[in-house]
């Protein structure tokens, strides 16, 4: 992002964290927020909550090295929760309904998460890249945030945790736990380059998210 936090940057007027604090602040479901920011931004997050003038309790913590890292700090400071969503900052075009509808699709086994059907073919390759294997597509889905889980279920997932994972539901697999998977959308997209800030835009245009 060329030296950009990407969860600060821009979005239709708004920072891109501001549009997630809001579609958290609008869900009934919702008692108490955290959200985890790197040192350096902790007093640059309290100032944009105060701006925005939320209505639901929000703490700010640091996060860590690694994403679980971060996400062990916010569960520290949760208090009396039955039910955890955790979603990334810089998917700034989280809906309510998207975080309601995975609060209701966790009833069934304790843990689910939002994601997508594949568009591409998806190949596997070794380090040589030549292709190993090509799944069937219509096995395949994309993973996204909100991930909804029972609050033990993520408490004891991060005990046990080994090695590093890129998303919450791979440690709550490990743990022996079945994930369910809920229809996300496919302009939840992930900030991670100045070209992804620019498909948010034009989906933020587009539906006046």
């Amino acid at each position: 992002m060329g030296g950009i936090d990407k969860v600060f940057a821009p979005l239709g007027g708004k920072p891109a964290l501001a549009r997630v604090l809001h579609a958290f602040d609008s869900c009934n479901s919702v008692n108490q927020i955290v959200a985890v920011v790197n040192e350096k931004s902790l007093e640059r997050c309290r100032q944009l909550i105060a701006k925005e003038g939320l209505s639901k309790p929000i703490e700010v913590c640091a996060g860590g090295k690694r994403r679980q890292d971060s996400v062990a700090a916010g569960l520290s400071r949760l208090e009396g929760c039955h039910w955890v969503v955790i979603h990334d900052g810089a998917r700034p075009l989280v809906t309510k309904d998207l975080i309601e509808r995975g609060l209701e699709a966790a009833q069934e086994t304790g843990a689910a998460v939002a994601a997508v059907p594949v568009t591409d073919t998806i190949k596997v390759a070794g380090d040589d890249r030549i292709v190993r294997e090509t799944p069937v597509r219509q096995n395949l889905w994309a993973v996204q945030t909100p991930q909804v889980f029972r609050f033990d279920i993520i408490a004891e997932a991060y005990k046990q945790a080994k090695g590093e994972v890129t998303d919450d539901a791979s440690l709550v697999e490990q743990s022996g736990y079945r994930v369910k998977l809920y229809m996300g959308a496919y302009d939840n997209i992930k900030i991670t380059t100045p070209d992804d800030l620019l498909i948010a835009e034009a989906w933020q245009q587009k539906h006046g998210k």
